[in-house]
Order: C-alpha cells, then structure tokens, then sequence
C-alpha cells in the first residue's frame, strides 16, 4: 500500500498501479538529469586532467596564453568573463526592476499582456542574432558616436583611455546587458505580483502614496530580485555567440572598456577548432570546466533565493 500528500496536506492512500508506475518513472527522469550533470563534470575533468596536473591553481592566476610554447593561464580570461558580466549586470538590473514595477503595478492591463509578451519575447531570441546586430548596429555606433564621446569628455579616467575600435569590452557590456533584461525583468515582475494584494491595500490605508506602496513591496522581495539577478548573471557568464562576435577576442587585461577581451565562453568557441596539441585542448577543457563549476554555483543560489522568496509568500497565503 501505497501513501500519498496532496497540496492540502491530507494523506490517502492507493493501490493503483498507474500511480505507482508513474512514481517511479518520474523519479527515474528526475535521475537521469542528476547523472547527465554528473558524468559532464566527469568527462570534463578527464579532459582537463594533463592542464589540471601541469599547471595546478596557477592556471587560475596565470596571465600566459601561449599556444606555441604550452603556458597556459587563464586570468585574463576570468577577468573579462567577470568584467564583462559584472558591467552588464549594474545596467540591467535597474532597467529590469523597472519595467518590472511597470508592468506588475503601473500598467493597465490592455497594455500590460502585449508589453509582457515582448519583453519575455527578447529573451527567446538566438544570440548569434544579437550577435550580427552588434557587428553591423551597435558597433559602428559605439565607435563612432559612445567612444570619441566618452574618451573626448572623460578620458582622464583609465576606463576610457585608447583608440575607438568598436570592437571590445565595452561592446560585450552593452549586448550582454539587452540580453540578460528580459529574463531579469520576467522573474522579478512574478516575483512582485506574488505578494499578496493584502501588503498594497495595507500600506494605502495607513496612507502611503502609490509609490510608496510599490517601494514596500520592493523591500519585501528584495532577496527574489536578487535571486532573478543571479539568473540573469549566470546567462552573462556563460554567453558565447553574441560575445564572441563582438568583444575582439585577445587575452589581455586592461582597465580600458575600449580594449578587445576574453570571456570563458568566447575563448573556448574561438579557439577550440584551432587547438593542435592535446596540452591546448586539456587546457580548454579546463577552462570549460571552470566555467561549468561557476555557472552551477550562481544558478544553485540564484535557485535557492527565488524558491525561497517564493515559500514564503506562500506560507503568508
């Protein structure tokens, strides 16, 4: 005999051999992905082994990448992977939370549906698209127009400092921050339309403005967006089509948005067909191994908040 827990919390039981069956297959299914994850990280670390074992922690903090002699190090990479995410995050972010705040709170709802589904719409576009728009829009754009302004206006700062390519960090920062706002701005705007109407009507009542209200409400989801944050971090770390195309791809670590970069991902789509010895694809394996180790890390926590913030107000229900 079988037990089982409803969403109510009442327990019955059943002898029912579909139930039983369907118990089991899920659980297997939900196995499967475990032991998918499980063997990816097995065979990566196969791979990176002869790296792992020739260069150890210093391949971390190593500024070498020099295919011809076999030194390897992979802190400019890391350093463009964390520049880049990082710059695209502090731009989306604030965009994010307010077209969330607009779209839950603000909007009527004739507006509301079709601004939704354009917004949820841009993150299901392929990045090798958002990677053309970049060479043939954005770029020009920023070279001739965002890099002579911001180097003319405050060049004294190393962060705008060299010749206007076009191609470079600050090119990365700009595509990764339009593509993470969708996903950020999707989450964080269920997140806020999961409090309870209970938490607006209180604060009218005690007379707090509008906007007041909706800054409540934004404090008390403050650890969902964060979580929603992270998620949108995770897209920026692991990117590859629409960085690649457009962040001039050179291992270098410069203060300057101008200078070309490496991210992780962009490294290892870029130079993968071009590896000739087994040393230089273990060390790309490394790389793709520490990248996978990062990416698993912020999505787990990001998970974590965002379930989290959404048990809670589940119980408040």
């Amino acid at each position: 005999m079988k037990f089982f827990k409803n969403k109510n919390g009442s327990i019955y039981t059943s002898n029912n051999l579909g139930d039983i069956f369907f118990e089991k297959i899920t659980g297997f299914f939900a196995a499967v992905v475990l032991i998918l994850v499980i063997l990816m990280a097995y065979e990566m670390y196969a791979g990176a082994k002869p790296s792992i074992e020739k260069f150890g922690w210093g391949f971390l903090v190593s500024s070498a990448w020099d295919p011809v002699r076999e030194m390897f190090g992979a802190l400019p990479i890391i350093y463009g992977t964390i520049v880049s995410s990082m710059l695209a995050l502090l731009i989306s972010v604030p965009l994010s939370i307010g077209v969330a705040v607009f779209l839950s709170e603000i909007a009527p709802s004739w507006l509301e549906k079709p601004a939704s589904y354009l917004v949820e719409l841009l993150a299901g576009i392929p990045s090798v698209v958002y990677g053309l728009w970049g060479i043939f829009v954005l770029v020009p754009w920023i070279r001739n127009d965002v890099q002579p302004f911001l180097s003319q206006n405050f060049g004294f700062l190393p962060f705008f400092q060299g010749p206007p390519y076009g191609f470079g960090l600050l090119a990365a920062v700009l595509i990764l921050s339009i593509m993470i706002l969708p996903i950020i701005a999707s989450i964080s705007r269920d997140i806020i339309r999961s409090v309870p109407h209970d938490q607006r009507e209180a604060a009218l009542a005690l007379g707090a403005t509008k906007w007041e209200s909706i800054l409540i409400v934004l404090k008390e989801v403050k650890s969902g967006i964060l979580g929603a944050s992270m998620l949108g971090l995770g897209r920026a770390v692991g990117e590859t089509m629409a960085v690649t195309m457009v962040i001039g791809n050179r291992p270098l670590i410069s203060a300057s948005l101008f200078d070309p970069s490496y991210t992780m991902a962009s490294a290892i789509a870029n130079e993968f067909t071009e590896a000739t010895s087994d040393m230089y694809i273990s060390s790309l394996i490394h790389l793709a191994l520490v990248l996978f180790v990062i990416t698993i890390i912020i999505n787990a926590l990001a998970r974590l908040l965002v379930w989290s913030m959404d048990r809670k107000w589940k119980t408040v229900r």
